[in-house]
């Protein structure tokens, strides 16, 4: 697309870098992003985000993962879910949701559970749960607390993503670098975010490709 000096990189060139780059992978333009009143409008100025991603061929779709145990339905709809009393790394994640013709969709669900820095989930509330839906442009982000470890899993954030009118996609998130991803049986490097550390916690980027044309 026209205007766009530094395309972000496609879902297959990103799956590339993560093999040869195993360690967190750098993302300048989002040092400094933690904090901030996070709206449309901000997200459209913010340099090295453009309004559109770009994209040079059809994507591969966003692989299937399992639910876990931990699903609740009727999550509160937020973008952020710090709350009095959580604790840990802050993590803000934004990414698209496309279409494997690198179109954005807008207004898909994306219903995000996790657990909280001490590996723990909330069973009988919603903490570190909640939904919300992607804008005219195609975008998410979501403000949250960098997820811990508990028996047997790698670290990772559970998402449902579920475009108007079609069947959802459930899928986890990954962290680059986790001496737990070579050891979990579940974990796929197709879902691995790209990490940055900040001043104010971490950043991450992940875009969604869903199976439509």
């Amino acid at each position: 697309m026209e205007g766009y000096d530094h395309p972000l990189p496609t879902r297959r060139q990103m799956l590339r870098a993560l093999m040869v780059l195993p360690t967190t992978l750098a993302l300048p333009a989002y040092a400094g992003l933690l904090g901030r009143e996070w709206t449309p409008e901000v997200l459209a100025q913010t340099p090295g985000l453009p309004p559109t991603p770009v994209c040079t061929d059809a994507e591969d779709a966003t692989p299937r993962q399992t639910e876990g145990p931990y699903y609740k339905q009727n999550s509160p709809q937020r973008t952020s879910l710090v709350e009095p009393g959580l604790t840990g790394t802050p993590l803000h994640l934004t990414g698209y949701v496309l279409s494997r013709r690198c179109q954005p969709l807008a207004r898909v669900l994306l219903d995000f559970w996790q657990a909280d820095a001490r590996g723990q989930y909330d069973n009988l509330g919603y903490r570190c749960r909640g939904h919300q839906f992607t804008d005219d442009a195609g975008r998410y982000h979501l403000e949250t607390v960098v997820p811990g470890l508990y028996p047997g899993r790698t670290r990772h954030i559970h998402v449902t993503v579920q475009a108007p009118d079609r069947p959802p996609l459930t899928t986890q998130l990954y962290f680059p670098g986790e001496p737990r991803n070579g050891r979990d049986g579940i974990f796929n490097p197709a879902l691995v975010m790209a990490l940055q550390d900040t001043t104010d916690g971490k950043a991450a980027r992940f875009n969604f490709v869903l199976d439509i044309s």
